[in-house]
């Protein structure tokens, strides 16, 4: 028996949570549980809805509720830039209410960040959700903690923008008053960290008469770890556990799940207690992580009065769910989603870039189980883009869509697209040459770099609609074309790097400072630009999503 990547999984008698439970671009979780129901928000950076959610109640089966910050009252990501926007969200529940903190990123140039967190709440996951508090913007990562005794903390990590010093200049708290919904009160300093560094992503938890507070150390890569330390007041002083990470891949290459870290713990109603925390996937020892940031799961034993530990403190492919989960019968079937695009909104697998999936642009009501997407500017802007995707969540899937164009000029493109960042992608469209003939093309955009692949276009004389597929087989990525459904497929007759749609590779270094940093995973969609304003759209009325 294997997974969906071809690795043994061992039968067993008892229920089994497989890592990562958020396969795909799914980073920083944070986990709550509310009665009999657990949830899940996840970093989106650049990308709508803001905050993705997923529920479950069982911890072994997700299921995505889409996202909170869905329109520009919440969040505004006009001009964002790659991986900016929304980093790092905390999910927490009191007085009835559901309570969000985000923080909207603006740069990571130069040593600054200019990060603004806010604070959303609503009653319930599905909203409505309130506007948002505007809270400090000293730091990022930022979380709310609810005392026992009525008080609400908030947390954060420290930057400092200073030349010379420590950017991650420890955890600071603040008292936040949930019935006038403003901070009150001094900033405390709690924590200044291990020697790992790069101290960020706070959480507190209240046990056995001690604070526990967790925060992810070593930077979101292949050194990231997750520590611990306790103190008997909320304040501090803070003492680290003297065993080390609670979680760590760092030095084990061997691992499956590597860049493990950002863990947020959660207990279940029999009390067993469980950590959700970020890994990657990288398809060799310290190689590319095309599926970006995932999110998996970690049985924690946690005896009264000590300290939370991980078994050997690394993070493990599968762990037992929590008892009394029902038995499943072997890994999970490959997934086929087919989307006819019949209902009044997009999907919860859908993400739009840069902007919310508003009637102006994404319009399913022009044309009966289409999706009519309204040409956007360049690939390259940051403003105003008309990119519907989806997030690739397996080393092995395929992503099919039926567009129907009427190009009017090289100004005019739609298609399919494997993305990554504005800076890294792969783009098979129909586009008018300059004699008005209708063709099929394909370029490709590495590290800024911008290119049409030569010997693929194909013209298309008279034909408007054609099926698109976009292949990826681990590092290889390849596209194809029909123009009759059903009577098989033309492949390009390139193969492409899917490797240039990662993290890693999106992470171009300068002297002292990196030039762009990547946090956001691989996605597959379906693209159209308008380049001259001219009323220029494209319809889909299907789209396949599928993993081998």
């Amino acid at each position: 028996m294997t997974d969906l990547d071809g690795r043994p999984i061992a039968e067993t008698a008892t229920a089994v949570i497989r890592n990562p439970v958020l396969p795909g671009f799914h980073p920083d979780p944070s986990i709550l549980r509310v009665g009999a129901d657990y949830y899940i928000a996840t970093s989106t950076f650049e990308w709508y809805p803001g905050v993705r959610v997923h529920h479950s109640t069982d911890l072994v089966s997700w299921r995505p509720l889409g996202g909170v910050l869905t329109e520009r009252r919440l969040l505004d990501l006009t001009g964002t830039a790659d991986s900016c926007g929304v980093w790092a969200p905390s999910l927490t529940y009191a007085d009835g209410l559901f309570h969000l903190v985000y923080t909207d990123v603006a740069t990571f140039a130069g040593g600054y960040w200019d990060p603004q967190n806010y604070l959303v709440t609503a009653p319930s996951m599905a909203g409505p959700w309130s506007d948002p508090v505007v809270l400090h913007g000293r730091g990022f990562d930022a979380s709310l903690f609810h005392d026992e005794d009525g008080t609400t903390w908030m947390l954060s990590m420290r930057a400092d923008w200073r030349p010379g010093r420590n950017r991650f200049a420890g955890i600071s708290a603040q008292r936040y008053d949930r019935r006038h919904r403003r901070l009150t009160g001094p900033e405390h300093v709690i924590f200044e960290g291990t020697d790992a560094g790069l101290t960020e992503a706070p959480n507190i938890y209240h046990k056995d008469g001690w604070y526990y507070l967790v925060t992810a150390e070593g930077g979101t890569t292949w050194t990231h770890q997750v520590t611990v330390a306790r103190s008997r007041q909320l304040l501090g002083d803070y003492q680290v556990d003297p065993a080390g990470p609670l979680l760590t891949s760092a030095g084990r290459p061997d691992l499956a799940l590597q860049k493990a870290g950002h863990g947020s713990l959660v207990q279940t109603p029999a009390g067993e207690w469980y950590l959700a925390h970020l890994v990657g996937r990288p398809y060799a020892p310290s190689d590319r992580c095309v599926l970006g940031r995932e999110t998996a799961l970690q049985q924690v034993d946690w005896p009264t009065g000590a300290w939370p530990r991980i078994r050997d403190s690394v993070p493990a492919e599968q762990v037992a769910a929590p008892s009394g989960t029902a038995v499943t019968s072997g890994p999970p079937a490959p997934q086929t989603d087919k989307d006819h695009f019949e209902g009044t909104t997009l999907s919860a697998d859908w993400s739009t870039l840069r902007r919310p999936a508003a009637p102006d642009w994404v319009d399913l009501a022009a044309r009966p189980s289409h999706l009519r997407i309204h040409g956007g500017q360049s690939p390259m802007a940051r403003h105003r883009p008309s990119l519907v995707a989806r997030r690739v969540t397996a080393r092995r899937c395929t992503f099919e869509a039926t567009c129907e164009s009427e190009p009017r000029s090289f100004r005019q493109l739609a298609g399919i697209t494997a993305y990554y960042n504005s800076r890294n992608w792969y783009y098979l469209h129909m586009t008018a040459d300059d004699d008005g003939g209708v063709v099929l093309d394909v370029l490709a955009c590495d590290s800024g770099r911008v290119t049409t692949v030569q010997d693929v276009r194909v013209p298309l004389g008279a034909v408007r609609r054609v099926g698109l597929r976009a292949r990826l087989d681990g590092p290889a990525l390849t596209f194809a074309w029909t123009t009759e459904p059903g009577s098989g497929w033309h492949e390009v007759g390139r193969t492409f790097d899917a490797t240039t749609l990662s993290d890693e590779y999106a992470a171009t270094a300068a002297p002292g400072e990196p030039e762009a940093w990547g946090f956001t995973g691989a996605f597959v969609g379906l693209w159209v630009q308008d380049l001259g304003a001219e009323g220029g759209y494209a319809d889909f009325d299907q789209a396949t999503y599928r993993t081998d």
